[in-house]
């Protein structure tokens, strides 16, 4: 577990990737992560008809500085003519690893058969793509959820198509398309991912809100590394936790204190990233996934949401009561779309 990940011939950290989580793993978050060492980064996934009509947005989505390589790009699509200038673009950005998206569930997605509308179209994914590995040198990667539903689990014949095509690596995330986020998710169509794979390797996905978890799952599944989505809200060094336990260390404590000086610290990277109106939003919404574990704030989550400003909300942060504050002995967990 001490030694490097390898995506083809591109070495990563570890084997605990962070997800491209939509409207969450912005550049702000990005920085947070990468102070944590997690074997890759990703970008939130863009579209690939955005991307090539060169959208100043999408561009946005892609920023990321030296220091956070390797660094990742999420495409979605379903345009076999699109993805290879695509692919094309995203290598020409400087990025490490392109993965393309067939996994997202939510329906402004799926509706033009992208995300995991693929998987209604296996065939289509295999050409996707070899579209994309045929244009660019770094590695491609894939990921999917188990099937659309749970009449058609085509977890295993998809990661047969991706093996065949040359996909350096299929993430397999633990539930199907119908499931969303609901219920939790089902490591037995990792397992039988892995089974399905001779040389190409298996990523994880799905419930890994802890060492433990992480653990269990490489355990179970036999899976090469494992992603973590959800799991990294509010708690961005989940990967030095996970990568400490793998090689028998204690995680580090972290208590109330530290959760408050960490949240400030995301806090300030959004102000000098976003305008002033977004920051506000964000401020609101990360400050939720800090919080979530934390009992004792009720008054400080309301106090952000009426903020008028950020550096009143910053105010609130650092004069609040801090002393009373406890951590839940439950895992709790920030939610997302």
């Amino acid at each position: 577990m001490k030694d490097p990940f390898f995506l083809g011939s591109k070495a990563l950290r570890n084997r605990v990737l962070y997800a491209p989580l939509a409207g969450c793993s912005d550049y702000p978050f990005r920085q947070m992560s990468s102070r944590y060492h997690p074997g890759i980064v990703y970008c939130e996934m863009v579209k690939i008809d955005a991307l090539v009509r060169n959208d100043p947005h999408t561009f946005r989505l892609l920023d990321y500085h030296s220091s956070m390589h390797p660094i990742g790009a999420q495409l979605c699509g379903s345009k076999p003519k699109l993805a290879a200038q695509a692919a094309r673009m995203i290598e020409d950005l400087g990025f490490d690893v392109l993965d393309f998206n067939c996994g997202c569930p939510v329906d402004k997605v799926t509706k033009d058969g992208s995300g995991s509308g693929m998987l209604k179209t296996p065939d289509l994914i295999g050409e996707m793509l070899s579209q994309m590995i045929a244009a660019v040198k770094i590695p491609v990667t894939v990921k999917i959820r188990a099937g659309w539903d749970e009449g058609s689990i085509n977890g295993p014949l998809i990661t047969q198509i991706a093996e065949k095509v040359g996909a350096k690596a299929i993430t397999v995330h633990g539930r199907t398309r119908a499931q969303g986020y609901k219920g939790p998710a089902n490591w037995d169509y990792i397992t039988a991912c892995k089974k399905a794979a001779k040389d190409i390797l298996v990523i994880g996905n799905g419930d890994v809100f802890s060492q433990e978890a992480a653990q269990k799952m490489f355990q179970e599944t036999g899976c090469d590394a494992v992603l973590v989505s959800r799991g990294t809200l509010g708690q961005p060094w989940i990967a030095e936790d996970i990568m400490r336990g793998l090689n028998g260390l204690e995680p580090i404590a972290r208590g109330v204190s530290e959760i408050r000086d960490i949240l400030l610290e995301h806090f300030d990277l959004i102000i000098r990233y976003q305008p002033e109106r977004q920051a506000m939003l964000d401020f609101r919404r990360v400050g939720c996934w800090y919080l979530k574990r934390c009992v004792g704030v009720k008054d400080l989550r309301i106090a952000i949401n009426r903020a008028a400003s950020t550096r009143e909300a910053m105010r609130f942060v650092e004069d609040f009561s801090w002393r009373d504050v406890s951590l839940s002995k439950e895992l709790v967990f920030a939610e997302t779309e």
